[in-house]
């Protein structure tokens, strides 16, 4: 069973980066398909390597790849064979690797070599209709399992550090990966996404998904991302509470809430103390750090700042 310490053998705070969808539309990019940052990988994927580049510049850990939106339903409905969509989903972690040997490069002495995690999105975000936001799918569990059994191994075989199923807002998609996820070799984390301080979207106890998770073999660790940073706190203590011997990663978002009608995000962002956040959060129990939907490089940046500053 491998542990967090295996991957990151210091002991110290794994700081992730941003939202990666929304550096590119800082950058100027269209996101608007159904496909979002998916659809860079065909259309621009030197876009996502800038991107990528952004947050290790900015001192990011860990670079999350561009396949969280990526299916073979589609990218086949833009005409492309199952292989071709393989290989494109494939492709998203290349493209971060590429961003980390070109950082590397010109990296400072002594910085960590950045993890690369290949983003295994819900089946609610290929949806592009919020529905990850909402839980309660209203599919069967077999849907949800085709869905993920034909996607994890690509994202397995594809030499990434981590897959990262994130952004998890359903009980019975988090059952169904707890199988999948025995069959892969890389290690993995699970990331869910809360409407409140203690619970997922569909109404299940946050704990009892940690439960779930506590002793799966390929799990390293279980947290929290895209929900709203003022919950993250109690979040913690319960991600702790249902598995006490994994470690904990929270990467929220900065706040806002989306709007599936109108794609885009509302509401007031809480982005201004995320290095006071940051370490609040590792005070906490969090052993990964980092930011989502919003969360941009001037944010992580801070956070690296602050970390540093405050060693543990």
């Amino acid at each position: 069973m491998k542990r967090f310490d295996d991957l990151v053998p210091d002991g110290g705070t794994l700081l992730l980066d941003g939202g990666l969808a929304s550096r590119l539309e800082a950058r100027g990019h269209d996101l608007s398909t159904h496909l979002w940052s998916a659809a860079l990988l065909r259309d621009d994927p030197e876009a996502i390597i800038a991107a990528h580049m952004d947050f290790l510049e900015a001192g990011a850990d860990c670079l999350v790849s561009a396949s969280y939106q990526g299916s073979q339903a589609g990218f086949m409905a833009l005409g492309m064979s199952a292989f071709e969509a393989d290989q494109l989903i494939a492709s998203s972690v290349t493209l971060a690797k590429t961003a980390r040997d070109r950082y590397l490069r010109k990296a400072p002495p002594g910085r960590r070599r950045p993890l690369v995690a290949a983003s295994c999105g819900p089946w609610g975000a290929v949806q592009a209709d919020g529905s990850e936001y909402q839980g309660k799918y209203g599919v069967s569990p077999e849907a949800l399992r085709d869905f993920h059994y034909h996607r994890l191994p690509v994202l397995d075989e594809a030499g990434a550090d981590l897959i990262a199923c994130e952004t998890l807002p359903d009980h019975v998609e988090a059952q169904v990966l707890h199988g999948l996820l025995k069959l892969v070799e890389t290690p993995a984390w699970v990331s869910f996404t809360c409407k409140d301080e203690r619970h997922l979207h569909d109404g299940t106890p946050l704990r009892d998904m940690a439960s779930l998770f506590a002793n799966h073999p390929r799990v390293v660790a279980i947290g929290v991302n895209c929900t709203d940073p003022a919950l993250i706190p109690s979040l913690i203590a319960e991600v702790r509470a249902g598995a006490p011997e994994k470690a904990v990663l929270v990467y929220p978002n900065s706040g806002e809430r989306y709007d599936a009608a109108a794609k885009d995000w509302t509401g007031t962002t809480r982005t201004d103390n995320w290095a006071a956040d940051t370490l609040a959060w590792r005070a906490a129990g969090a052993r990964l750090v980092g930011g989502c939907c919003r969360v941009g490089p001037d944010d992580i940046a801070a956070a690296r700042a602050a970390l540093d500053a405050n060693p543990t």
